[in-house]
């Protein structure tokens, strides 16, 4: 019985075999391992980058490697930043004809967002007067359109007054108001 082969340690000669070979080479793939991180290290020292390994081909699934639809950046960007209020407000501008209708829109100009308020310039008085009375379905309509609390109000003004004040000098008073009549 003394010619069998033990299924660990070493036979005969001092080969090491089964279990005992398998520690041998994984205490040598460390070594190796460890001598690497330590040649990586020194050379970040000096200011070489360590190089990040590259993975293998994208496949069928979606990747964040694989080219993005421009809509899907653009919202991701405006997301990330926080400018989607602003967004909204510049929208409501640029579709005021869309928004509040072709007469409507003929007749008066939205002029700014200040928060949640929007400034209108209509045409005329009566305009003026017609966009108040409108107010309330302007904003139920901004809201199905836009979302809620994009325009909680609306300041309308009429049409601005003449300017009295020609050239680069002015005199303080009433203007020519006081000479007419």
């Amino acid at each position: 019985m003394s010619d069998s082969v033990p299924e660990s340690g070493t036979y005969g000669g001092g080969e090491p075999r089964g279990a005992d070979l398998a520690r041998q080479a994984l205490e040598a793939a460390r070594a190796k391992s460890a001598a690497r991180d330590r040649q990586q290290a020194k050379h970040a020292v000096y200011g070489k980058r360590k190089r990040a390994r590259r993975r293998g081909w994208s496949g069928a699934r979606p990747d964040d490697r694989d080219p993005q639809p421009l809509g899907r950046l653009t919202a991701r960007i405006i997301a990330e930043r926080g400018w989607k209020e602003h967004l909204t407000g510049g929208s409501v501008i640029a579709r005021w004809p869309e928004l509040v209708g072709e007469e409507v829109a003929a007749h008066s100009v939205p002029e700014q967002l200040k928060g949640t308020e929007l400034h209108v310039r209509a045409e005329s008085t009566a305009w003026a007067t017609q966009l108040r009375l409108l107010q309330r379905q302007l904003i139920k309509r901004f809201a199905e359109k836009l979302g809620d609390g994009i325009v909680t109000s609306i300041k309308v003004a009429g049409p601005a007054a003449p300017s009295w004040r020609y050239g680069p000098r002015h005199v303080p008073g009433r203007g020519p108001r006081d000479t007419y009549g």
